[in-house]
Formats: C-alpha cells, structure tokens, sequence
C-alpha cells in the first residue's frame, strides 16, 4: 500500500523532479519508508512506499523491468501474485514482491494482464520505447487515482492533495460537484469538488501519450455476474459462498508485516473475524471503538466475538473531549470532505499505533449482501408500483399533504418518491442515499438552475444501458450501492483514513469471484427477512446466535449529543464562515444550524455536520 504519482508532459516545467517531490511529499503519510523519484522521457514519476510484502530496499519504486524498457509505480497488493509468479516461469526474479511480478505481468501480458489480476491497485506504467504512461484502477475501486489534464501537460496521483501540491492545478471549486456533494454528502465519480480534477473509475485503464489519451472500462461487472447462481440449490449456494468468502480472506492474509482486523461485533466484522482465525496459526488482533453513551456502543458484541475466537482485543474507549482533540488532526486528513471520515481515523489510529501495518474490515458485507434497509424497502417499493398508475399531479399533491401534516426528512424523500414515474431500481435508489433535496438546495444556494443528478445517471446506466435490469431486484440495488455509495464515500473514507497513519486496510467481502456470484443468486434465496441471511446460513455455526440477531447499528460516532455540547463552538465558526461563500444565499447555512439547535425534524446533525466538514476542508485547502 503506497501513494502514486506522475506527470507526463514536462516541457516548459522547470525542476520536475522538484514538483513531484513535492506532491510526494503530500502523500508521506500513505509510505513512511520510502521514497523514489524517476525521470523517464516526457514524464516523471513519484512513489511514497509502505512495505508489506518484501521488506527490502530492492523491491523500491518506481521499479524499472530487467531489460530497462518498463518502470512501474503500484498502489495496493496483487493477492495471487505468487501464482503469477509460477505462470511466469522462467523469468530471472531479483525480489519476492508483487509489485515486481504485477510489472513482468503487464510486459507479458498488456492491459490483458488485468483480468488476471486478484487484488486491489492503481498502478502507472511507463512504456520507454513509446514514451507512454499506462494506468489502471481495481474493479471494485478500493485504491482511488486521480488525475488532471490541461493544455500542457496530464498529473496523477494517490490523493487529490497531492495534485494540489504540485501548484499546477488551480485550486477552484467546481459549482456542479458542490451540488452532488449537497445532495449525497460526496461527489460521484469521475467528478471531484476540484474542477478539473477527475478520478479514474473503478474497472478502468487509461493511455496517456503526447498525442491523445484513450480511457477504456476493462471490467463490467455486471456482464461478470454469474447467471448460473440464480437456478443453483440453496445448499449449494451457501457451500459457495462459505468456500469463497474463506478464500477471500485466507488471500489477504498474505503479509510479512502484522496484522489484524476492525471488530465491531457486528455479522460482517464478526465473520471476517471467525474466518481470519481458522486460517491463522496465531492468534487475531482485533480492534473496535467504545462509547460511555451505551445507546453508540457495540463494546458486549464485540467482546463476545473476541471471547468465541480467543482474539488479542483492543477496545478504545472514545469520550467526546479525546475526539474533540483528535477532531483537526482526523479532518487535515481527509484529502476529500467526508461527513464519515473520522470515525475511521479513530479506529486506524488506534490499530496503528498496537503496532499493526494491515488490518482487514467487513466494509462490503452490507452491499452484498442485501444489509441495508433500502433492500426490503425496494422490494416493498416494486410490490407498491401500482401506485404510479395515479396521475402525477394527484400524487404530488398527496406528498405535499403529508410533508404539511408530518414533516420529517422521511416525508420529503416519500414526496420524491412518488414524484417518480415508477418504482424501477433506477428511480427510487437515488432517493434513498438523498440528503438534501432538489427544494432543499434552491434554498440554500445562489444558484436556482440545479445540474441533473449523478447518482441518478450512474444507476440509469447500470440499469438500463449495461443491462442491469436482468438481475434479480435486489443485486441491482447492490449495483448501486457498490457502484456509488460504497466507492464515493466508503472506499474513499477508509483509504484516505487509514492511509492517514501509514494503515492498510483489506476487504475480503469485494472479492470480485465472491461479489460476482452473490449478484447472481435469486431474491427467494436471499430477501432480508432477518439480516443477511443468505451470509448468516452460509456460514453455518460459525458465529454467536447473539451476534445474528443483534439489533443493526452501524459504526457511528454520537454527533448529535457532541454537536450540541462539545463541538459546538467548532461547528459554529466554521458554518459562518460557510455562510458567507458566494455560493450560499446569505443566512441559509446559520438557518440551517439554528433549526438542528431548536430540534427540527427535517434537519438531523448528518445534513449539518457534512457542512462543517465541507468548509473546514475548503478553507483547509484554499479552495474558492
């Protein structure tokens, strides 16, 4: 796990080598024992090193290829590198690492050698015969790529700070991305809130010469679902799943550096946790976050599961004056505003300093696995679309009723809702990750003329285009969790998070064979009766009966109570000075915070703290 980056285009640019020191120097924290700077024709390349597999200096990047004509500069692990290395025979190797066999991959291979790969990475490969750069991103998205073009020249890197430090790319707020972060607390991809600034998306590679570049999408993955799951027998399904999920995890447990794991205690910590103690000789070191508030804390469950599979358990104990304290070092951190962030900074900070370099979590089980309430609330949804036979005009009107009689946040997003020309995936799963409404934000901004929504086009796309809409109901509602609110908000807040202290976070539940087959299995096999059962069944006895029928709470840290007491003071600084952007009608953001402070329903502290966060990382950053 490392920090990337590059630059193709250097004429006119003075001391390259200077420039790209400095935007490594941005990503220190992401590789604390290394750094290397390589020339190569047009271009010039950057890497921040954090050693896992193969300890040595020799396994140092940029890595050049034997014969000279390859360079790479890789971020993440290539898991069946070692079966790699066996198809490669023959090859003279100089070092036991997989940056050195994903390099004699691509040499042998191409771009055809991403299919081959099992594993999470963004990577750059420099071609010294056509002075070309080559770059790719993991399907799934867990390792982010950035990248920003002008008329001179083309930048990458591992995070968009780094791109900043390179002073080459104005440090101005794109107006659409900020209406996409309003609406989803995040800015889909491939936009970010930096105009200009783009992402590469998960699934995708890149070309980058002097005359063009040519991006390509090399994974689809809903042509890679299998099709077969759906007819299969629901023993055989929970076989499958069983095998691949421990297979998933036996895979990342390859490293020559501790490890461990994030414990919450709920089913998809807790059956990572279990399966990570089958396949280990040792003992797991297992981590989570605790409250004094009991209604936040999840400290019994995760203390049960440490007990079941005698694991080395640390729990942290989080007041609100350490959180406070720990509140400016969590959001400098963060390379793109993330209401969530912090709580991953805690329990990243915490397992760092036990001594771990790797952990791995359970992010991904949910969107697999049908976990969230917007799975049963879709299939209530379709059971309802009957309802969309009523003439539009009738329908808003009975919305606008209900939001007079009850206003909440639950009323606006049912007036959505019936606003939508039907009850297709497409149309109710952008409402339901909504934050601020289409009405909400004519009130809270300058501009009234709103740009259409990404997450709506995305799952349109997904949908409809790629052909989605084969897919049993509820895998297309984990299309679009994975392919929105899993990559712009999770996958970034664990990567920049954990990253943060030099951490590297591994997520068997995206394992692209087990993702592939869950989106294949039928909705009578795995409709959320009780939570994720279709995983629980697979699993057999492994966890606690306590663990399975638990209450779902999710990993959130008590901001409402410390919004109101100890942070206020933070949060008041930082909304006025939101306020008084030119992006904001005058007085619409203090509102917004006065009506969360009298107790209005319709403004939880989510809609506000994102505020806060969005301005300290704008002023942080000298975005305008």
């Amino acid at each position: 796990m490392c920090g990337i980056a590059g630059i193709h285009g250097l004429e006119g640019l003075a001391d390259a080598e200077s420039v790209m020191r400095r935007m490594c120097g941005a990503m220190a924290h992401r590789g604390p024992d290394a750094e290397g700077v390589a020339r190569l024709g047009n271009n010039v390349l950057g890497h921040r090193r954090l050693s896992i597999i193969d300890l040595s200096a020799a396994s140092n990047q940029p890595f050049t290829s034997a014969d000279g004509r390859y360079t790479i500069a890789f971020n993440g692990e290539i898991y069946n590198y070692r079966e790699l290395k066996r198809e490669l025979d023959g090859h003279p190797w100089r070092t036991g690492s997989d940056t050195e066999v994903l390099l004699v991959a691509f040499a042998r291979w191409g771009e055809g050698c991403l299919n081959r790969l099992h594993g999470m990475f963004a990577f750059a490969v420099h071609d010294r015969m056509t002075d070309e750069l080559f770059l790719a991103r993991d399907r799934m998205g867990i390792k982010p790529l950035y990248w920003y073009r002008d008329d001179q020249r083309v930048l990458f890197a591992s995070e968009v700070r780094a791109l900043l430090a390179s002073g080459l790319v104005p440090r101005r707020l794109d107006s659409d991305a900020l209406v996409d972060h309003l609406r989803y607390q995040t800015v889909r991809a491939p936009e970010t809130l930096i105009q200009g600034v783009r992402m590469l998306e998960a699934g995708h590679w890149m070309r980058i010469g002097d005359q063009e570049v040519t991006t390509v999408r090399w994974y689809d993955l809903v042509r890679a679902v299998h099709r077969d799951a759906e007819a299969m027998p629901l023993p055989e399904v929970h076989r499958t799943i069983r095998a691949r999920l421990a297979g998933a995890v036996e895979k990342r447990l390859v490293s020559d550096v501790p490890f461990g794991a994030f414990l919450s205690g709920g089913i998809d910590s807790s059956a990572i946790v279990g399966l990570m103690a089958q396949a280990s000789t040792a003992p797991v070191h297992t981590f989570s976050v605790v409250f004094d508030e009991s209604e936040f804390s999840e400290e019994r469950y995760a203390r049960m599961v440490a007990d079941r599979f005698r694991t080395r358990h640390t729990a942290i104990r989080l007041k609100p004056e350490d959180m406070l304290r720990m509140l400016p070092d969590a959001l400098a951190a963060m390379d793109h505003p993330s209401a969530d962030g912090p709580n991953t900074y805690v329990v990243s900070k915490v397992t760092k300093g036990a001594g771990v370099t790797m952990a791995l979590s359970g992010l991904g089980g949910d969107e697999v696995f049908a976990g969230y309430p917007v799975f049963p609330r879709t299939i209530e949804l379709w059971n309802k679309r009957w309802i969309t036979q009523f003439p539009k005009p009738l329908r808003v009107a009975a919305a606008a009723l209900m939001a007079t009689a009850r206003p909440s946040i639950a009323s606006d997003k049912l007036g959505e809702l019936l606003r939508r020309d039907a009850f297709t995936v497409d149309e109710t799963f952008p409402v339901s990750r909504l934050v601020f409404t289409d009405r909400d934000l004519r009130g809270l901004l300058a501009r009234q003329a709103l740009p259409p929504s990404r997450v709506a086009a995305t799952l349109h796309r997904l949908i409809r285009t790629d052909a989605g809409h084969d897919l049993p109901l509820l895998s297309q509602v984990s299309l679009g969790e994975l392919g929105t609110y899993l990559q712009d908000v999770l996958l970034r807040d664990t990567d920049q998070m954990s990253m943060a202290h030099a951490l590297e976070v591994r997520v068997p539940f995206l394992d692209h064979d087990l993702v592939e087959f869950v989106l294949g299995v039928s909705d009578r096999l795995k409709y959320p009766v009780t939570p994720k059962k279709l995983l629980v069944d697979a699993l057999g006895d492994l966890l606690p009966s306590e663990i399975v029928h638990r209450p779902k709470m999710g990993f959130t840290l008590p901001w409402e109570l410390w919004m109101r007491n100890e942070l206020r003071p933070f949060c008041e600084e930082r909304l006025h000075r939101l306020d008084r952007r030119p992006q904001f009608r005058p007085g619409a953001i203090v509102s917004l915070w006065d009506r969360f402070l009298a107790g209005d329903k319709r403004v939880n502290w989510a809609r506000v703290w994102s505020q806060v966060v969005l301005e300290d990382w704008m002023s942080r950053n000298g975005v305008e």
